[in-house]
C-alpha cells in the first residue's frame, strides 16, 4: 500500500496558484521601476489599481487553459500551441477591455497560460514535467516565429536582430530556463530575493526597449551588487528612484517572478 500511495500522481491546481501568483507580484512593495503599492515605477499608463482589474479579468480563464490542455493531451506537443493560441488571444482581449487597451499582463498570460495548459496535459504535475512539457509545446518557436521572419515589425523581432535576444519565447522554448536557475534559492517569503536574482540573470526584453543592451546591464548590475552586498527595503527604494529616473521597468522579470511562483509552489 505504502508503495502505491508513493507513486501516486500529484494533482495541483496550478490555476489558483497562477492566480495567487499574480496578486503576490502586484502587493510585493518596494519593486525597482515596477508598479507596487508605493508608485507607478516608471510607467505612466498604469498603476496598482488597473493592474488589479487585470488580474481580475484574466484569472478566470487560468482554468480554462487548464481544461483544454487535458481535452487535447493525447495530441502531439507540436500541435498544442496551435490549440491554445485562440484562447491566449481571448484572454488578452479581456485583459485590454478591463484595462482600456493598456497591456498590464501579456507576458504574465502567455507564460501562466502554458504552464496551466501543460498542467492540464502532464500526470504528474511537478516543476519539472510542466517545464518539460512547455519546452516541448513551444519548440521551434524562436526560428519560426523570429528567425525567419524577413522583416523586423515587432520589438521582439527587432531585438533578436539586433541582439539575438529570445524574449518570452526563448525562455518558454528552453522550458522557463531562467526561473529554473533561481528555484534552488527558492522561499515564498523573500520574493524579493528572488525577483532580484531573476533581474541579475533576465535578458529582459522590456528593459531593452526601455534602454538598450545599456539600460538591461545597468539593472543586471544593480541587482548583482545588492545580491552581493546585501540589501533592505530602504536599497530598494533607492533603487526603485534609479530605475525611474532612467525610465527602466523590468516587466519580464516580473511576468518570471509568477512563473518562480508557480514553479516553486507546485
Amino acid at each position: 500500500m505504502t508503495g502505491l500511495l508513493a507513486t501516486k500522481p500529484r494533482r495541483v491546481d496550478i490555476s489558483a496558484l497562477a492566480q495567487e501568483a499574480l496578486w503576490q507580484e502586484l502587493e510585493l512593495t518596494p519593486k525597482p521601476g515596477l508598479v507596487d503599492k508605493l508608485n507607478n515605477g516608471a510607467h505612466r499608463d498604469m498603476d496598482h489599481a488597473l493592474f488589479a482589474r487585470s488580474i481580475a479579468a484574466i484569472t478566470p480563464w487560468f482554468s480554462r487553459f487548464a481544461e483544454l490542455g487535458a481535452e487535447h493531451a493525447a495530441k502531439d506537443a507540436s500541435e498544442q500551441l496551435r490549440l491554445l493560441r485562440p484562447m491566449g488571444i481571448a484572454c488578452e482581449q479581456a485583459m485590454y477591455a478591463a484595462t482600456g487597451g493598456v497591456n498590464t499582463h501579456k507576458g504574465g498570460i502567455f507564460a501562466l497560460g502554458l504552464l496551466c495548459f501543460a498542467a492540464g496535459r502532464v500526470r504528474d504535475v511537478t516543476a519539472h514535467n510542466l517545464c518539460q512539457a512547455v519546452s516541448a509545446m513551444c519548440q521551434g518557436l524562436v526560428t519560426r516565429e523570429l528567425a525567419a521572419r524577413a522583416g523586423a515589425a515587432t520589438a521582439g523581432e527587432r531585438q533578436f536582430r539586433q541582439f539575438g535576444l529570445t524574449g518570452a519565447r526563448g525562455e518558454a522554448e528552453s522550458g522557463f530556463a531562467t526561473v529554473r536557475h533561481v528555484l534552488p534559492y527558492w522561499n515564498r517569503r523573500q520574493l524579493h530575493e528572488t525577483l532580484l536574482r531573476l533581474m541579475a540573470a533576465n535578458p529582459d526584453s522590456n528593459l531593452v526597449s526601455r534602454g538598450g543592451m545599456d539600460g538591461l546591464r545597468y539593472v543586471q548590475r544593480y541587482a548583482h551588487q545588492l545580491l552581493a552586498t546585501g540589501w533592505d527595503n530602504a536599497a530598494l527604494e533607492v533603487m526603485d528612484r534609479a530605475l525611474i529616473a532612467r525610465n527602466l521597468s523590468p516587466g519580464g522579470s516580473a511576468d518570471l517572478l509568477s512563473v518562480a511562483w508557480v514553479l516553486g509552489e507546485c
